[in-house]
């Protein structure tokens, strides 16, 4: 039986926040600033470039087909992911398309092109990579190197609760939010639309791995407080939203 109280969340999903927000109270509407598009990489941080990616990478390429195929997989082959497949999976999922006013318009939705989302990468087998933590720059379509964890696969494992695909993909796609790219504009109702548009990415990532042969399965259900601390997040102006392991399918 449903309570009262958990009735009471609902209230998150709703669009009745709308009813109630002045946006002549927002920050945008102070003149304030809009917070940048990306978090820009340390000094000394080399950019890794990402290649051009082409059709030949595509198993699939009709929309019909690609929709029918996608299902959560959670089971990978040891197969690593090329550098170019790994371009084509971020540019599907965060691409920009153009730059205009201090916002990106992307290859995903999202409200007001606010973007909240920075893309970490757990990186166990992608060629020409060696293991670690890394950034995706969407503006230079471009990584950055952040760190190595010594036994990053039981970590993931650890952080996913006990998912095991979650260390033993080829990669693992780590979204945070920065949720004030949001609120600078819709305030209250940013919540919301934030966890609107982590569909958005998160669809296209599935799809794009069906177009090349991989799997993924996203992952909701994680240890907050663990996946922050593992990317050195402070936990409340940027935290781990989502993440989404990827591999190559078993053959069937």
């Amino acid at each position: 039986m449903v309570t009262k109280d958990i009735r009471e969340l609902r209230e998150f999903l709703t669009a009745n926040s709308w009813l109630e927000m002045d946006l002549t109270l927002s920050d945008e509407s102070k003149n304030f600033p809009r917070p940048p598009v990306q978090k820009a990489p340390l000094p000394g941080q080399e950019l890794i470039h990402l290649p051009e990616f082409n059709r030949d990478i595509l198993q699939k390429e009709d929309i019909i087909s690609l929709i029918q195929s996608r299902r959560s997989r959670r089971l990978y082959s040891s197969c690593a992911l090329s550098l170019p497949e790994l371009s084509f999976l971020l540019w599907a999922t965060q691409g920009v398309r153009k730059i205009t006013k201090n916002c990106t318009v992307r290859n995903v939705a999202s409200a007001g092109n606010s973007h909240t989302f920075e893309t970490y990468l757990a990186v166990f087998h992608v060629e020409e990579l060696k293991e670690g933590i890394y950034r995706y720059l969407p503006l230079e379509h471009a990584l950055i190197f952040e760190f190595s964890v010594p036994d990053l696969s039981e970590k993931m494992i650890e952080i996913g609760r006990n998912y095991h695909y979650v260390g033993q993909s080829a990669v693992t796609f780590i979204w945070t939010t920065i949720p004030y790219r949001m609120e600078w504009r819709y305030m209250e109702s940013s919540a919301r639309l934030i966890a609107i548009d982590a569909g958005h990415v998160c669809q296209n990532l599935y799809l794009a791995c069906e177009a090349i042969g991989c799997g993924t399965c996203a992952i909701g259900a994680f240890i907050q407080t663990k996946a922050d601390e593992l990317l050195r997040l402070d936990g409340k102006e940027e935290f781990v939203f989502y993440m989404a392991p990827v591999g190559k399918q078993l053959e069937k």
